[in-house]
């Protein structure tokens, strides 16, 4: 036995004596004397033994990757993208759709271009293939045909929005059990336009009111609105609207409930003798209600039969495949983000349009979210301890001045210095660099120093009715432009029509108007010129 235990003791002795060996025949190899060096390479003093002092090759520090620099965009390139994000980002298609719905016609349209017996034979087929009643009725036809003689244009845009959109709404359809058909519902309700908002204050893709999309998990605080996070409302409807077939067992009662709410369909339900078929108990609900389901079904035909129809797809900028998002690890604003990665901040904008200031906050047990394109991660990833570093430190400066802010009614002059750009201006004042650029009729980012800016600087403090009305009569006389005085009986929606152009958002935001109460006498800016 002591025999065995001496020869396991040698040989790990042999061991040790191995490893030993090998490191001095490595450290041998890597260390070099000074006649060995070679010209061109970097060396580093390694060690000094006996007076010899001994090199390594230097090993180079892996570069920071700055994103900000030495990327230019072709200029042409770059007109036509901001033009395809000013159409992304117009609510005029909106404003549209909201008042053929609210205002559905069902007299006979002349298309001849589909028959009704080809149409009948599709509807069909449509009906065949999917869970909602989709048979022919002359009132449907009429609706089909006027949307394709009149809003051609209009569903081109919206397909090629969709190839952005619906592949996420399928995705949370999907796991709800919810009918993937139904990822038209959100064309009817806001055109996807994340930011939409109706005369009653229903926000968002899925246009949820206030107090439902808090029912239903969606965080709405003045940084953030859910509401307007394309998955995070989709998961908020998709739950809705499966709570709502369990309801009536039939999903086009359950499209008009998710319109005007469960008790105006069942109120239309009992004045309809007890019919539980849509087009039976249409009479009875709300005139809105009453053109929403065919307006759904309208849609979803001419997205099914679109080739058919001979419809070209507007290509969207991004496809959700080739974007993807990242956890923020402390407050940082879409301005310093396109700063720091050289992406647009429009682009960022449609990308991320939960975020109600520009501003990504961080805040304990709530996981934010920054949505990139794709090819822009890893490096924001690589450098991201740098850039959260110059974000706090743009942010604590910022922190400062926010007491000298001066009152929202006021607006002051700011010229542009040496450094200066639209972010960093933004944040100056506290307002949004899109705001900016409306203000002073920008098409672009770029400054000149000495250019003198119109701003109106915010205080975070919400303007009362009456301080809103003063600021609006107040504005429309500082600014050049058309203005409007406001006559008995006019609404946004009238005064929109009278010029060309000219949308209710654009009214709406031109005039700091939050809801859509008008008074007699009240000057509006219509104009920007």
């Amino acid at each position: 036995m002591q025999q065995i235990k001496t020869y396991i003791i040698f040989f790990l002795l042999c061991i040790v004596a191995t490893i030993g060996y090998s490191q001095d025949t490595i450290q041998q190899q890597t260390r070099l004397k000074q006649d060995q060096l070679e010209e061109g390479q970097d060396y580093v003093i390694d060690t000094i033994i006996d007076g010899q002092t001994y090199f390594k090759k230097a090993i180079k520090a892996v570069q920071t990757v700055d994103l900000s620099k030495g990327l230019q965009d072709h200029e042409f390139a770059a007109k036509i993208d901001k033009e395809w994000l000013d159409e992304l980002y117009s609510n005029t298609l909106f404003d549209t759709i909201y008042r053929d719905v609210s205002n559905l016609k069902y007299k006979a349209v002349y298309y001849p271009e589909l028959t009704t017996d080809t149409l009948k034979a599709r509807l069909q087929r449509l009906n065949a293939r999917t869970p909602f009643n989709v048979e022919y009725n002359p009132g449907l036809e009429n609706v089909i045909k006027s949307f394709l003689k009149n809003r051609h244009q209009s569903f081109e845009r919206l397909m090629g929005l969709s190839n952005y959109y619906f592949p996420m709404f399928e995705r949370e359809l999907d796991n709800y059990d919810i009918p993937l058909e139904m990822k038209y519902l959100a064309i009817v309700e806001s055109a996807l336009k994340p930011r939409a908002r109706s005369r009653v204050g229903a926000t968002g893709l899925w246009q949820f009111m206030f107090a439902t999309g808090k029912e239903y998990g969606l965080d709405v605080s003045s940084y953030v609105d859910e509401r307007s996070d394309p998955i995070k409302a989709t998961i908020a409807a998709s739950r809705y609207l499966s709570k709502l077939y369990k309801l009536f067992g039939d999903w086009d009662l359950a499209l008009a409930a998710y319109n005007s709410g469960p008790g105006n369909v069942s109120k239309a339900i009992r004045r309809s003798g007890g019919y539980k078929n849509y087009w039976n108990i249409r009479p009875n609900l709300p005139r809105e209600t009453a053109g929403y389901v065919p307006a759904f079904l309208a849609t979803m035909y001419i997205f099914e039969y679109a080739k058919e129809h001979g419809f070209v797809q507007h290509k969207p900028e991004f496809h959700l495949i080739e974007t993807d998002t990242i956890h923020v690890k402390q407050m940082i604003t879409l301005d310093q983000v396109s700063e720091y990665t050289g992406v647009k901040i429009e682009t960022l904008q449609f990308l991320n349009p939960a975020y109600k200031l520009d501003i990504i906050p961080f805040i304990k047990g709530k996981n934010y979210t920054l949505r990139l394109p794709r090819n822009i991660i890893g490096a924001f990833v690589n450098n991201e301890d740098q850039l959260y570093a110059h974000a706090k430190a743009e942010l604590d400066k910022r922190e400062k001045p926010l007491p000298k802010f001066q009152n929202a009614d006021a607006k002051t002059r700011y010229r542009v210095k040496q450094g200066d750009y639209l972010g960093k201006i933004a944040r100056k004042f506290g307002v949004r660099v899109s705001q900016i650029k409306q203000w002073n009729g920008l098409r672009n980012n770029n400054l000149k120093i000495g250019q003198r800016l119109t701003i109106y600087p915010r205080n975070g403090v919400p303007v009362s009715r009456s301080k809103a009305t003063a600021s609006n009569n107040k504005k429309a006389k500082m600014l050049k432009g058309k203005t409007y005085t406001v006559q008995q009986g006019d609404s946004l929606w009238s005064i929109s029509q009278k010029f060309a152009g000219v949308s209710i958002q654009n009214i709406k935001d031109w005039n700091d108007i939050s809801g859509t109460r008008l008074k007699p006498g009240m000057k509006l800016i219509i104009s920007k010129g």
